[in-house]
């Protein structure tokens, strides 16, 4: 795998993970405001949300990779 598929693969692995972590701990507000939308988190947590999308795309990216090298997962472009 080269410099630039390897950093496409891990951009698509860490958008695909954030979408996944992104309801992790989201509460709604109880009695919104008027002109607030009722389903709205409270605290949506973005940077904890993306420091741990960061490291389970890394984890992921790192077995793609391995994977790839190994020849496990059969990967060239010709």
């Amino acid at each position: 795998m080269n410099w630039f598929t390897g950093i496409l693969v891990y951009v698509i692995v860490w958008w695909v993970v954030l979408f996944m972590v992104l309801p992790w701990g989201v509460r709604r507000e109880e009695n919104p405001e008027e002109g607030h939308e009722a389903g709205a988190p409270v605290n949506p947590m973005l940077g904890r949300k993306v420091l741990i999308t960061s490291g389970i795309a890394a984890v992921i990216w790192g077995a793609v990779y391995v994977a790839i090298e190994k020849g496990l997962l059969p990967f060239s472009v010709k």
